[in-house]
């Protein structure tokens, strides 16, 4: 096994394949406080990508609700409990990665889901941790909670189905990182879809190929957001690229958000892969349990977003979620007015860093008429 290094647990880590960063690498950024659970996106995806046969159950989006929902069935609890303890030391991870931890034979710790774990794609929805009695919803803050996460393919810089392939079908795009199957050499030997911890490798029975979320990239291509992001009601998305932290820039919208002001966590990222897909965590969940999916620093995410109204130039960068279809790549704020460029250069989109609010008066004097809330 190569050693490679892997920012996000602070250290060196045993890989299958030597270190081999793309030109560019894809990543995105979710916001979790903004998320509705609508499910907007994950139609979205399934009516552009897996409306074929043998991908009635594939869902390369998802959004699940937690603690209780997961799709397929405990993808993330079985695996944590197969991994065992995972400290941390500061910023860096003391624990084994799924690379570290595979037992003899195996190149990834993992587990393969059963036909019955993905038949409940909405199990959990709605539910919350502890109950809450009789007039206590009445007080808040109480100690009921839950929260929407939104899932698609990480695109991760280590692919945990690419080291298990024994056939090398699968591969990152190098000009932009996108994790592919190569339709032609995979057997269907499926040993990505033990291998990938997050559950985002699917097997095509028809075609006895696995296929995977390909992150939209004939759209990319054409400086477009995926089409999960371009139908989120909820406005919680932004895609763009990553840099490494040593070369971080602070008027890329992605570096900005992930390095220099550390809102944006990865999802797992003691598992090792290195996942390019970042939340901003919910601010009303227990840091212990948001600290286990998000890493050691969701304390100060968390403080970072609940300070962003007194924070304009973290404030105007979240107004641009979900603003313009087009790719933004850059990013700028002059006084009260943010602006998103395309890879070109070129403003694509300028929104004000606050709403006007216009109250309206319940009798209008200009047409001597009371305004009613009755049809």
């Amino acid at each position: 096994m190569a050693r490679v290094f892997n920012w996000q647990i602070g250290r060196s880590m045993s890989y299958w394949y030597p270190e081999s960063r793309p030109k560019r690498q894809f990543a995105a950024v979710f916001d979790l406080n903004k998320c509705i659970a609508c499910q907007t996106c994950t139609l979205a995806c399934k009516t552009t990508w897996t409306t074929g046969k043998g991908q009635e159950y594939m869902l390369w989006n998802n959004v699940e609700s937690k603690p209780y929902g997961f799709y397929p069935l405990a993808w993330d609890v079985k695996l944590l409990a197969m991994l065992g303890a995972q400290q941390w030391n500061g910023t860096e991870y003391a624990g084994r990665t799924l690379f570290e931890a595979a037992p003899a034979g195996q190149r990834v710790l993992g587990w393969h889901p059963e036909d019955i774990d993905y038949a409940y794609p909405n199990v959990g929805e709605d539910d919350c941790a502890v109950g809450v009695q009789q007039g206590a919803a009445m007080h808040l803050p109480h100690a009921a909670w839950f929260f929407y996460l939104p899932r698609i393919c990480n695109h991760c810089t280590y692919p945990a189905c690419l080291a298990s392939c024994p056939r090398g079908s699968i591969y990152k795009r190098p000009e932009d990182g996108i994790v592919l199957v190569d339709q032609r050499r995979c057997r269907g030997y499926r040993e990505c879809v033990r291998g990938c911890p997050y559950k985002k490798v699917f097997y095509n029975p028809i075609c006895g190929t696995s296929e995977k979320c390909i992150g939209c990239y004939p759209k990319l291509e054409q400086h477009l957001q995926p089409q999960c992001f371009l139908n989120c009601i909820g406005k919680i998305r932004l895609a763009g690229f990553i840099s490494t932290p040593d070369k971080a820039d602070p008027q890329n919208p992605i570096d900005y958000l992930v390095h220099v002001r550390n809102v944006a966590l990865p999802l797992f990222p003691q598992f090792g892969l290195e996942p390019n897909v970042y939340y901003i965590p919910p601010v009303n969940a227990p840091l212990a349990f948001l600290r286990q999916m998000f890493g050691p620093q969701v304390a100060g995410a968390v403080k970072a977003y609940q300070a962003a109204p007194q924070d304009p130039d973290l404030a105007g960068l979240l107004s641009l979620f979900g603003c313009t279809e087009r790719l933004i790549v850059r990013w700028k704020r002059q006084g009260e007015t943010v602006s998103g460029l395309d890879p070109s250069g070129a403003e694509v989109v300028e929104v004000p860093l606050r709403e006007p609010v216009v109250v309206r008066e319940a009798f209008d004097a200009k047409f001597q008429v009371a305004r009613v809330n009755c049809p």
